[in-house]
């Protein structure tokens, strides 16, 4: 939970690193909050919860996707390839999963001094 929190805190800060459990931890918080709000959006009939959490948690996802892609030393903007019908998608997924690369142009390894990638 800390790790959805952190990222709330720098929801508009897209710049520096972040690691792979940092980013991963907040996605499986915000696939299980999601499923929460859609349940509850099924009982009271309307979409309204789901809605509110995509629309509130739509900067904080893109500012800590551009933070892990610059992990990998790669742009924020790479996220702009799943735009691109299906294949865009799995390279972002492949680009997100990969690991943290030594210190480079956006801050240094998060991984600590030293470690090899």
């Amino acid at each position: 939970m800390e790790y959805f929190i952190g990222a709330l805190k720098k929801y508009a800060d897209f710049s520096g690193r972040a690691r792979r459990k940092e980013y991963w931890m907040f996605i499986l918080f915000y696939f299980i909050f999601s499923i929460v709000a859609n349940i509850i959006d099924a009982l009271i009939g309307l979409p309204l919860l789901s809605l509110i959490l995509t629309i509130g948690l739509i900067v904080p996802s893109l500012s800590i996707a551009a933070r892990r892609l610059h992990d990998t030393g790669r742009t924020g903007w790479w996220q702009l390839i799943a735009l691109i019908p299906l294949i865009g998608v799995i390279i972002l997924l492949i680009f997100l999963a990969s690991d943290s690369h030594d210190d480079n142009n956006y801050g240094a390894n998060p991984k600590g001094e030293g470690v090899m990638a």
